[in-house]
Parts: C-alpha cells; sequence; structure tokens
C-alpha cells in the first residue's frame, strides 16, 4: 500500500503564508506526477499546481505568483510555499501523486487525506 500524509495547514490571516508539506511512502517503484488539489465548499475540486517527474512545474491561473511548489525526489516528499494568501484561498488542501507501484504496472493517482486552509481576518 502507499500513504500520502499531509501536513502545515492552520488558520492565517489574509496576506499571510502556510507551508504544505505531503510525504508519500510504502510500496512505491517511481513517482512521475504529484501536486496538490483543493476543494472549497460547495466547489469542485480544482488542480492548484502540480510538479513533474522531470521538475516542470503547472500553476493554476488563480494562485500563479503567489504560490510555489517544490519536490524533493529522493524523499518522495511535494511542498507547497503559499503566500500571500487571500480569503479565496481558504479550501481542503490535497496532495496527490501520480505512481507506479511495481516495474511493469500501470501507473494510478494516490491521494492525502487532506489538510485544511482557512484565511481569515
Amino acid at each position: 500500500q502507499v500513504r500520502l500524509v499531509e501536513s502545515g495547514g492552520g488558520l492565517v490571516q489574509p496576506g499571510g503564508s502556510l507551508r504544505l508539506s505531503c510525504a508519500a511512502s510504502g510500496s512505491i517503484f517511481s513517482i512521475y506526477d504529484m501536486g496538490w488539489y483543493r476543494q472549497a465548499p460547495g466547489k469542485q475540486r480544482e488542480l492548484v499546481a502540480t510538479v513533474t517527474r522531470g521538475g516542470s512545474t503547472n500553476y493554476a491561473d488563480s494562485v500563479k505568483g503567489r504560490f510555489t511548489i517544490s519536490r524533493d525526489f529522493a524523499k518522495n516528499t511535494v511542498s507547497l510555499q503559499m503566500n500571500s494568501l487571500k480569503l479565496e484561498d481558504t479550501a481542503g488542501y490535497y496532495c496527490y501523486a501520480d505512481l507506479v507501484q511495481r516495474l511493469y504496472d500501470p501507473p494510478d493517482i494516490w491521494w492525502g487525506q487532506g489538510t485544511q486552509v482557512t484565511v481569515s481576518s
């Protein structure tokens, strides 16, 4: 099995910063993409940021210039540095990893349990 464990959520004032981290462990042969989605109450889950195995990154337009995703390939971790947080960034944030558990297995997506980010004055 695979586990993705997130940390770093919390309550922050508008304009503040938070850093989310996610560690993947278990039966992992190789990880392709890792990243973060978020879901606010009453809204669909949306992609926040991703980083590929080659190190390429992609961001939602709403977070470009404010959020930075990074990855430690040796430790199977991914982090999301969130700066200049806005009220609309309030959501549950979910880490994911697109990975292969054994050689010749097809890739599959695994999810963390989520961590809450609340931006409020």
